[in-house]
């Protein structure tokens, strides 16, 4: 079997118990020393081959694959969760062609972990119902379909989560702040470098300071910015709905103003 394991943000500790269980009985694993925490592999059992993949082309990382047939179990090891910018598709294309066994563990997303840091909730009544994650095209243009990137979703002005751009601050400033953007000079934002790793920093700032901010903190991989009114530090606008006395479910009953409706809490023995 091989494991498309997602290593979660950064803390040995964020990845799920199944990928721990995954890394623990793996014969060899794969994994990104540039992006993946070496503390991860403490999850292995004593004698696993690694393979550092931040040397490695698609290839080599097949190679390796096809040089560990079954019942060997083999761990690809991907920074935050393999939904996101994994380049997890082509190599899946290869299990199947291959009648190779294969599952994905999912992790825990960096977005999730950067959230955390802030402190704040993404999704707000009245201000923000939706997240979108993307990036700048970069030297991976090619990738970049039309009508995708910061400056396309910026009238939107909805919560705003840009990867793998840290390297290009003021391309990234000028799309946020676009013709027809939603986003203003003090809409807030935050650049979160290496959520969850020991030397993790969290910034606030606004678009209009943003290039300033990511030049201020030298680095250019792990680095996520956000941006939005979502993020700014101040008491929510608007209730949620959802645990309203005035709003019913399928568990609770509507109640007077003042009072407690529903079903009874069950003890667990």
């Amino acid at each position: 079997m091989i494991s498309f394991v997602g290593a979660g943000p950064g803390a040995a500790d964020l990845v799920t118990l199944r990928g721990a269980q995954r890394l623990a009985d793996a014969d060899v694993v794969v994994w990104a020393s540039s992006l993946v925490p070496e503390a991860l592999l403490d999850h292995c059992k004593p004698g696993a081959t690694l393979h550092d993949s931040s040397v490695m082309t698609l290839e080599d990382v097949l190679a390796v694959y096809e040089a560990n047939p079954e019942p060997s179990a083999v761990v690809r090891l991907h920074s935050g969760d393999t939904s996101i910018y994994s380049s997890i598709g082509e190599q899946i294309d290869w299990c199947k062609a291959n009648s190779r066994p294969w599952e994905i563990v999912p992790g825990v997303t960096s977005l999730a972990a950067a959230a955390a840091a802030l402190g704040r909730e993404l999704t707000q009544p009245g201000v923000a119902q939706s997240v979108v994650i993307t990036r700048l095209a970069g030297r991976t243009a090619k990738s970049m379909p039309a009508g995708e990137g910061p400056a396309a979703f910026a009238p939107h002005a909805t919560t705003l989560a840009v990867f793998l751009s840290a390297a290009r601050p003021d391309e990234l400033q000028d799309e946020l702040l676009c013709a027809g953007s939603g986003y203003t000079a003090a809409t807030p934002a935050a650049v979160v470098e290496r959520a969850t790793w020991p030397d993790e920093r969290v910034i606030s700032t606004t678009v209009g300071e943003l290039a300033d901010t990511i030049r201020s903190t030298g680095a250019t991989l792990t680095v996520l910015v956000l941006v939005g009114e979502a993020l700014r530090d101040s008491p929510v606008a608007q209730r949620s709905h959802l645990y309203s006395p005035s709003f019913t479910t399928a568990y609770r009953l509507r109640s007077a103003p003042g009072t407690t409706s529903g079903r009874p809490s069950a003890n667990r023995r």
